[in-house]
This record gives C-alpha cells, structure tokens and sequence, in this order.
C-alpha cells in the first residue's frame, strides 16, 4: 500500500515500507503542471509502476486547502 501525504512544498511518500519525500519542483518537472494543477492520481503514477486508481482524481490545490 502506498501512502501520500501532501503538503504546500512536496509529498511525503510511504512505499512499499519505503519513506522518502518527492518534492513540488520534482513533481511539476515529471508532469509538467504546475503543482497545485496536478491530481494525487499523477503523483501515484510516479510512485508505483501500476497503481490501481479508485475514486475522483483530486488537485493538490483542493487536498492543501
């Protein structure tokens, strides 16, 4: 299971039993949006190879609120 843990500067990232943190300027490089316009979805893409994606993707903008 992966946890994500969003904050103004970066996701903090738990991974398979991995903790390490991807940071805004990494994130908006990878996807090229701006951070607060990426979806938690794409940031899971980054972590895991094929993440099962449930539910509506949520803005980082929308999660930090």
């Amino acid at each position: 299971m992966t946890v994500l843990s969003f904050d103004e500067q970066g996701v903090d990232v738990v991974y398979d039993g991995t903790e390490f943190r991807l940071e805004k300027e990494l994130i908006e490089d990878a996807i090229d949006k701006s951070y607060p316009d990426v979806t938690d979805h794409e940031v899971l893409q980054i972590v895991e190879p094929d993440p099962s994606l449930s539910g509506e993707p949520q803005r980082i903008a929308e999660i930090v609120d």
